[in-house]
């Protein structure tokens, strides 16, 4: 019979298990629909436009876009609908921050009022 030989691999060091995302602590304290809402992504600022919504705010901030054509700028807006924990006044500027999706349209959430 032949024989097999075995050899001793050096073991690597194991590593710490790595925290999960649900063991840190979100960035914001909103629980909504009972589940802490963590933050992620960008985030902007602009003025409430419409709080006709129960718990939500159309935002909206202007942005230039370039036209290389005319070799100029044209401005454009941005509207999102960001979850209010705050209850907020129509033209109040606010800071939008993204984070999970809350609703179909709803992908934002309002973090501070700026005025």
């Amino acid at each position: 019979m032949a024989e097999t030989k075995t050899t001793k691999k050096a073991s690597k060091p194991k590593a710490e298990p790595k925290a999960h995302k649900a063991d840190a602590a979100p960035a914001s304290s909103v629980i909504i629909k009972g589940k802490p809402l963590s933050t992620r992504g960008r985030t902007f600022v602009g003025t409430v436009i419409s709080n006709r919504m129960s718990k939500t705010v159309t935002v909206e901030w202007d942005r230039r876009k370039y036209v290389p054509k005319y070799q100029r700028y044209e401005k454009r807006r941005t509207r999102v609908k960001a979850h209010d924990p705050f209850g907020l006044q129509v033209g109040e500027k606010v800071e939008i921050v993204e984070t999970r999706p809350i609703s179909k349209t709803k992908n934002f959430l309002v973090t501070k009022r700026l005025e």
